[in-house]
């Protein structure tokens, strides 16, 4: 095979990246379109718990082991009364719900989404609202959720029949507030001030909370990353995180830039925490700033429908995206990516978890079943937890529109030390051409190879539907491991997981 075809991966036990935080691997619902309501929730399903819960849909949740969902939004939050999700459900309001002009019903809340999580053996990463509001909901809102008992809101909480607290560890400090449209848009300026008072106030409710502040939305936003040194510049030494925010697309219908535009995400990454550390050192701080990509994912397939749909429906389909092949691959590169700056990204949700944009959907009194982009979010999250480390490597490279040296093998490694378990993670990115692949695995010379998962398909457009799964991994990926050397083709525009163990006696 020709040099052009072939990439070699070295990797070492002691090049390591950073310990991989569980919360990686998040997701998102907001109460939008169907995600909610004829998502997680559908009173009358065959399958539905007695509050409402669709058991087929928590099955394949867990199936993904998702840790953590950001809850209730989103663009939905900065227009959100908490007080009315909350008490008698026959009781609850309906109300206009601005940002994505449909009535929001308020069959689910605070209480239903906190038993929902533990259904689903996931956290909740709770958001507040800081465009319509500020510190005083914000603050009421945690001691409803976190506080024991004994004072207004937490006693309310327990006349709902909540007498425990939920305990929510993670807590949004708004939602996207760089963006013109989001209800009580903000400038940086107000934003930090308000974040930081609010932050502040939390935290004299409960000193043991996490919170996130809002960076910008995308990339592209005329303020990045202005935005983010000015709202550190407020709220550095309150605040544990700093979000990012980015979606992607393929609406040129160029596959071979599009598959490389992870290495967009790559550069918004180290901007975000060289903005990070510049705020650090002019602080004279010793605090190092975590980031929380809490909003990730392939949005665009939607967009001319969404413009059809007419406004103050309940629970119209908004935002759903069928998913390709093609939109597979820079999935699980998007993962990688996550996984390779595990030292300083620390949480991250793909957005969103049901229906809306999302890796599961459903026919409303039917069937859920797995979008394409379900199958490398679930490789990555099963088989992603342990130790990032640092692959080198070396691979033939290609330009398109955007880009330049792109490397056609994408790669993630993780080490699961604990369990002695060593997972490579590969994406070819060429169209038209496998590339044979030798990893260096010496530094694990005590490990067999286990599995070689691969997930590929001749159409880049093949689409999982309820009638027909197009699109699914198989475990006959043909590698071999000799003498400390793995030896696998991938084929063109292929998903590969390769996964070692400690020799069995």
């Amino acid at each position: 095979m020709a040099d052009q075809n072939r990439a070699k991966v070295t990797i070492d036990r002691e090049f390591k990246i950073g310990e991989i935080d569980n919360r990686l691997y998040g997701s998102f619902i907001e109460h939008l379109g169907r995600a909610v309501y004829g998502g997680i929730y559908e009173l009358d399903h065959s399958t539905s718990t007695e509050q409402g819960f669709r058991q087929d849909v928590l099955d394949l949740v867990r199936e993904l082991q998702v840790p953590i969902v950001r809850y209730p939004g989103g663009n939905m939050v900065s227009a959100y009364n908490w007080e009315d999700g909350v008490g008698p459900i026959a009781e609850r309001p309906k109300k206009l719900e601005l940002a994505w002009r449909v009535i929001e019903p308020n069959y689910v809340g605070t209480n239903e989404f906190a038993d929902w999580a533990k259904l689903a053996n996931t956290e909740v990463m709770m958001a507040v609202n800081l465009g319509t509001r500020g510190i005083d909901a914000a603050r009421n809102l945690l001691e409803y959720c976190n506080h024991p008992g004994g004072s207004y809101w937490s006693d309310l909480r327990k006349s709902h029949g909540y007498k425990d607290p939920h305990s929510f560890k993670t807590w949004c400090l708004g939602n996207e507030m760089d963006g013109p449209w989001q209800v009580g848009h903000k400038t940086a300026d107000e934003y930090g001030r308000l974040a930081l008072e609010t932050a502040k106030a939390m935290r004299l409710v409960d000193p043991t909370i996490e919170l996130v502040a809002c960076g910008s939305s995308n990339a592209n936003m005329p303020t990045f990353p202005e935005w983010e040194a000015t709202t550190l510049d407020h709220t550095y030494e309150e605040v544990d995180y700093l979000s990012l925010h980015q979606y992607y697309g393929n609406r040129s219908g160029d596959s071979a830039n599009y598959l490389a535009k992870t290495l967009e995400m790559d550069q918004f990454i180290k901007t975000v925490v060289a903005t990070c550390d510049y705020i650090k050192a002019k602080k004279r701080s010793k605090k190092t700033m975590f980031l929380s990509f809490d909003e990730w994912n392939v949005w665009f397939h939607s967009n001319q429908a969404d413009q059809e749909i007419e406004p103050w429906g309940i629970a119209p389909p908004q935002l759903e995206d069928v998913y390709t092949f093609e939109d597979a691959l820079l999935v699980g590169s998007i993962l990688m990516t996550l996984v390779r700056h595990a030292d300083r990204v620390k949480m991250a949700c793909m957005a969103q978890l049901v229906n809306v944009i999302a890796p599961i959907m459903t026919e409303t009194g039917g069937r859920a079943w797995k979008q394409t982009i379900f199958y490398p979010y679930m490789h990555v999250s099963v088989f992603g937890r342990g130790t990032s480390l640092q692959p080198v490597v070396s691979s033939p490279k290609y330009d398109s529109k955007d880009f330049t040296d792109i490397p056609y093998l994408d790669s993630a490694v993780v080490w699961n030390e604990e369990n002695e378990e060593l997972t490579v993670f590969l994406l070819n990115r060429h169209l038209n051409e496998p590339l044979d692949v030798s990893i260096d695995v010496r530094s694990f010379s005590s490990y067999q190879l286990n599995e070689h998962i691969v997930l590929e398909n001749n159409d880049l457009k093949a689409v999982n539907t309820v009638q027909h799964e197009a699109v699914r991994p198989h475990s006959n990926g043909g590698a071999s491991l000799d003498e400390g050397m793995i030896h696998a083709q991938l084929p063109k525009a292929s998903w590969h997981v390769i996964r070692l163990g400690a020799k069995r006696s």
